[in-house]
């Protein structure tokens, strides 16, 4: 394969936006875990919700922090990298991105200041009306971002040409573009479920030293009571999803299941090596008959395959069904999670099953590969287009050499590695302290140095030195 700058504008765009969309998927579910907790502890008073608010804020404050730097660099990379695709798409896309960061960001980081530094200086409504909207932020966010990807992924509401430059003239159907909806409800259900999991794996962990930990006892079970009902229901929204590709996307969805011939009762393949080079599976592991009632809701559907497009305009196929596969296989597993969770919850020994607290620890990470592999499909199997059906990717590129995008993409790899492996190090380790180490922890301005109550204590007349320390 040879390097030029079409491939090494892929590589950075696709290494920024992974490290990227953590961060987001991370602080979506957690800025509405963090309003639920204010919330209940205005309703109930009990300290416990308050602790874990203090705690997990802390953490959200950290991956907002790089969530918003490793933003920044993906939208350097569109006027960098893919200015083709920025002047044709500009006049539809522009608008979206600055509804984003003008209508969300701004309210997210208006309000940001105060959930971290109000605490003792706003009255707690005022507090809570700010995490509220710090979480409202956030989801208007993703409604933007997905907006703007899914009318790349199924333009509406256009005119104009490549040639030309497109141009809105429906600003409803460009906003709520035919994909729109299913693909939304999905990736916040993701970011909700991602939420879930790490909060389930950082209370499984203290849990495992201290089975007694209220706070941590309290947010584990929150976390399986969104897992049990969120999973289920991201398994049905994936389905519609699939629908939706099915009418849009044929050949993104021939791709995900490894169909290469058009054909009614296709089977489902739970294992298979695609090949393109021969254009069809070297071996696969199959379910007959299930693939078209998956895929299409009957067994007689017929489901078109590779072969009914050109094989330049057939999108990479071992990648996407892998990575479809991998999506939907801890789809899978966080139902399982869940309702195993919910059982132990139901008797009462959640706390105390260490094989569920290890599984649960060990489950922490999935909603971030989840994620990733869902971005996976989408956007690798939408390939050979940018704008699907209108732009392709190899017009798209900038007139750039390949020696200057090597050296941007050298630099991120380096800059990226120092530091957000820091900042991930410094999240794992508030998550290993758990809520109670500095949840009550006074403002600096109140800490006092060890030994202080011994210094200030009043002194007798009689004994210059004050009171003697006893053994």
């Amino acid at each position: 394969m040879e390097f030029d700058a079409l491939i090494l504008s892929r590589l950075q765009f696709a290494f920024t936006i992974a490290f990227h969309i953590i961060f987001p998927s991370f602080t979506i579910g957690l800025a509405s875990y963090l309003a639920v907790l204010e919330g209940l502890w205005l309703v109930t008073k009990n300290e416990t919700f308050k602790s874990l608010y203090l705690f997990w804020v802390k953490i959200f404050a950290i991956s907002f922090g790089m969530g918003v730097v490793s933003g920044v660099v993906m939208s350097y990379q569109l006027g960098t990298n893919w200015s083709v695709f920025s002047a044709v798409s500009g006049p539809v896309l522009g608008p979206l991105f600055a509804f984003e960061v003008l209508a969300a960001f701004f309210l997210e980081a208006s309000f940001l200041g105060v959930m971290l530094f109000g605490w003792k200086k706003v009255g707690p409504g005022l507090h809570f009306a700010s995490t509220v909207l710090v979480a409202l932020g956030t989801l208007m966010s993703a409604f933007w971002i997905i907006s703007a990807n899914s009318w790349m992924q199924s333009p509406s509401g256009y005119a104009g040409s490549v040639e030309e430059g497109l141009v809105a003239v429906d600003w409803f159907q460009v906003i709520f573009s035919p994909t729109f909806p299913e693909r939304l409800a999905h990736m916040v259900l993701a970011a909700y479920l991602t939420t879930a999991l790490v909060v389930a794996a950082a209370s499984a962990w203290r849990l495992l030293k201290d089975p007694a930990e209220p706070e941590s006892g309290i947010a584990l079970k929150m976390a399986i009571g969104m897992l049990a009902i969120v999973a289920p229901l991201q398994l049905l929204v994936g389905d519609l999803s699939g629908k939706d590709v099915l009418r849009h996307q044929p050949a993104k969805l021939a791709a995900i299941e490894a169909f290469w011939e058009t054909r009614t009762e296709q089977p489902f393949h739970i294992a298979a090596w695609p090949d393109r080079e021969i254009e069809g599976n070297r071996w696969e592991l199959s379910i007959p008959k299930v693939g078209s009632l998956i895929t299409a809701g009957a067994v007689d559907a017929e489901v078109q395959g590779l072969h009914a497009f050109a094989p330049e305009d057939r999108p990479p196929v071992a990648i996407v069904f892998w990575s479809f596969r991998v999506m939907v296989g801890l789809g899978l597993a966080m139902i399982g999670l869940g309702l195993w969770g919910a059982y132990l919850v139901w008797r009462g020994r959640v706390e105390r099953s260490t094989l569920f607290l290890r599984s649960a620890i060990a489950m922490g990470p999935a909603g971030f590969v989840a994620v990733i592999a869902g971005w996976i499909v989408a956007e690798v199997g939408r390939q050979p287009y940018v704008i699907y059906g209108l732009l392709r990717t190899e017009d798209a590129v900038s007139p750039i050499g390949a020696g200057a995008v090597s050296a941007s993409l050298l630099a991120f790899l380096v800059v990226y590695a120092i530091v957000f492996s820091v900042g991930a190090l410094y999240i794992l380790r508030l998550l290993a302290e758990g809520p109670v180490a500095g949840a009550h922890e006074a403002p600096p301005s109140e800490r006092r140095p060890p030994g202080w109550a011994l210094a200030a204590a009043p002194r007798n007349p009689g004994d210059p030195e004050g009171p003697k320390e006893e053994s």
